[in-house]
């Protein structure tokens, strides 16, 4: 047992403002100019172009006086196809369904049939294109959620027939053949106990009982690289929304920040007082958050290796953490079956939500940060009605001296939706707003 955090281990600054990216909406409005020219050409009868410009478009970037500098962190330069894919996401966030207490997400549930106990967690992909699942008997499997399959590379044969210049150079380059709707990875000898896609979705990350974090390339459906840092368990994995680095939380009580080009870890979190059990990074990537068994939520400067935040509060093991999309609220849950609501910018409790039965093993933002979404072992997912809850709130108004908790769980719950005998271990938003769940059915006999 440790106690309260103190004021002085929340003292330092963080910088929990979002990085500017101001070449996307230009970009994407360049693209939408494109593809509403192509329309009009193909139709038989022209129609004028609405004057009507999309709002998430025009709207001009401003700069967050909380975000850290560009140069603090050494972040990965945009390649072309990570410019494409920003480009669309934009494109796809045009299109998103507002949420509200009165509209609410419309939920895509996919079970796993005939795996009782062996699945122990699952990802979907940032474009919901992919699932990928890690089971206890060493396999990673993947799933296309799309009518398009999951194809391998050409042989190096055919390749020398490709032009490397062309637009479409991603798609030449796989063989139609070898189309599959789910793949199965092999390589690790112990359970899977996390995996993580990149953003590119070119690569895809699992960690495992026997102590290393592989990369498998999702074009060569192998493994390309296997890291070693400690003789433990290794328990989550999870890359930074900017790709490149990821971090892992193990049960030797740390959690250490990799890059994928470099067989050592990079840094070494150190001061958990037992087991880490999840990890998270935060939007801008410039910080680590760290959930484990002694109890505590803490935060880590990927730059400086420090400790900037100590959180306490829960009873129980900590299992899931999610950052909200403006980065300054950190929600954490577990096994006390509580959703802890904190702020990072001064590291005190803010909010606490109850209602689960069970361990939660899943917690998510939506993407216009309307609704908090939480799944357990109980079978249950809930909708908590995030929006309110800030509004009641008022983080602008906050500080050290006068924290305030909301714990009125009724007053913020929106609906409670329960599965046929299915724990949910995957909740996740599309660009659109619409919620993935992924669930493992427990058959009676098994349970």
């Amino acid at each position: 047992m440790i106690g309260e955090g103190t004021r002085q281990d929340n003292k330092s600054r963080v910088y929990y403002g979002l990085l500017k990216e101001p070449d996307l909406q230009t970009a994407a409005a360049t693209v939408n100019l494109d593809e509403d020219e192509e329309e009009t050409q193909e139709s038989e009868k022209p129609k004028k172009k609405k004057s009507k410009s999309n709002p998430l478009l025009s709207k001009k970037t401003k700069i967050d006086p909380n975000a850290p500098p560009l140069d603090r962190m050494p972040l990965p330069q945009l390649r072309e196809i990570d410019k494409k894919i920003k480009v669309q996401a934009v494109l796809d966030s045009a299109k998103r369904v507002a949420l509200n207490h009165e509209t609410l997400p419309s939920i895509c549930c996919y079970t796993l049939l005939n795996c009782s106990n062996a699945v122990n967690c699952a990802t979907i992909s940032d474009d919901a294109t992919m699932l990928a699942v890690g089971m206890a008997n060493s396999q990673v499997r993947v799933w296309s959620l799309v009518p398009q399959k999951l194809r391998a590379m050409k042989t190096a044969d055919q390749l020398l027939d490709i032009d490397l210049e062309s637009d479409d150079v991603m798609h030449r380059i796989l063989d139609d053949r070898s189309a599959e709707t789910t793949r199965t990875l092999l390589g690790h000898y112990g359970p899977v106990y996390q995996v993580s896609f990149s953003p590119d979705k070119t690569l895809l990350l699992s960690c495992s009982e026997d102590c290393t974090i592989r990369l498998w390339s999702l074009l060569l459906w192998s493994c390309v690289v296997a890291y070693k840092g400690s003789y433990h368990p290794v328990f989550d994995v999870k890359f930074s929304l900017h790709g490149y680095y990821f971090a892992t939380a193990s049960r030797d009580r740390t959690a250490r920040l990799w890059a994928t080009d470099n067989y050592q870890a990079l840094r070494l979190f150190s001061g958990h007082f037992s087991d880490v059990d999840c990890c998270q990074f935060h939007p801008n990537s410039n910080y680590i958050a760290t959930g484990s068994s002694d109890r505590t939520v803490r935060l880590w400067d990927c730059v400086t290796g420090e400790q900037v935040r100590l959180m306490t509060g829960h009873k129980g093991e900590i299992l899931t953490l999610c950052f909200s999309n403006e980065g300054r609220v950190l929600a954490s849950a577990g096994n006390d079956c509580n959703i802890l609501l904190w702020d990072i910018a001064h590291g005190h409790l803010v909010a606490m939500l109850t209602g689960h039965k069970g361990p939660i093993y899943t917690i998510t933002f939506s993407r216009d940060s309307t609704i908090l979404a939480t799944g357990s072992h109980d079978c249950k997912i809930m909708l908590w009605d995030y929006s309110k809850l800030l509004e009641d709130l008022s983080l602008d108004d906050m500080n050290v001296h006068n924290p305030t908790v909301l714990n009125n769980s009724s007053k913020y719950l929106l609906r409670a939706f329960g599965t046929k005998n299915s724990p949910v271990i995957h909740l996740f938003f599309s660009r659109r707003n619409i919620m993935f769940c992924v669930c493992s059915f427990n058959s009676p006999q098994s349970s």
